[in-house]
C-alpha cells in the first residue's frame, strides 16, 4: 500500500507567534467588501473610499459614495481630495487585479494610513451590493457562491 503525501502539511505551519503577527498584520492593510459595506450602511466616518480605476471603468459602475481617483492621479490629487490623516480604503477591479495595491502604494507614499478592499469591486457586485451609475443606482442579485442566499458568513 502506498501511503499518501500531504500537499497542504508538506511545508510545516509556522510557529504560533509567527501566524498571529503575520494575520493580524495583513488585517491591518486589508478591509472585506463586507465590512466596508456594513461601514457605509452604518455611516461610520473616519475613512474614504478610493476607486483607483479608470474613467471608463468608473462609467461602468462604482461603489456609491466612492471617490474617483485613478492610480496615476493620486500623487497629484491626493491632497486635494482626500483630508490629511484620513484613512484611506482603495479598491480596484477585483482579486486578479492589484490595480488597489499600487494605489495604496501611492497613499502611503504620500503619508496616509491606508487599506485595500480586498475582493474589489467585482467581489462587491457580486455580492449584490449597490452599484452606481450614471443612470442611478442599482442592485445586482448576489451571486450564491459569495453570498448565499439565508446564510451568513458571520466572519
Amino acid at each position: 500500500m502506498t501511503v499518501q503525501t500531504s500537499a497542504v502539511l508538506h511545508t510545516s505551519t509556522a510557529a504560533s507567534e509567527a501566524a498571529v503577527a503575520h494575520f493580524a498584520g495583513r488585517l491591518s492593510f486589508e478591509a472585506d467588501v463586507s465590512d466596508v459595506a456594513a461601514d457605509i450602511g452604518a455611516g461610520v466616518t473616519g475613512w474614504v473610499l478610493v476607486d483607483s480605476r479608470s474613467q471608463e471603468s468608473w462609467d461602468q459602475g462604482h461603489v456609491p459614495g466612492a471617490i474617483h481617483l485613478p492610480t496615476r492621479e493620486i500623487a497629484a490629487r491626493a491632497a486635494s481630495a482626500v483630508s490629511a490623516g484620513v484613512t484611506v480604503v482603495t479598491y480596484c477591479w477585483g482579486p486578479g487585479c492589484n490595480g488597489a495595491t499600487k494605489a495604496a502604494l501611492e497613499f502611503a507614499k504620500l503619508g496616509y494610513p491606508v487599506k485595500e478592499m480586498i475582493g474589489g469591486f467585482e467581489y462587491w457586485a457580486r455580492e449584490g451590493l449597490p452599484v452606481e451609475t450614471a443612470d442611478g443606482i442599482d442592485r445586482r442579485l448576489p451571486d450564491p457562491l459569495t453570498a448565499p442566499r439565508g446564510v451568513a458568513c458571520a466572519c
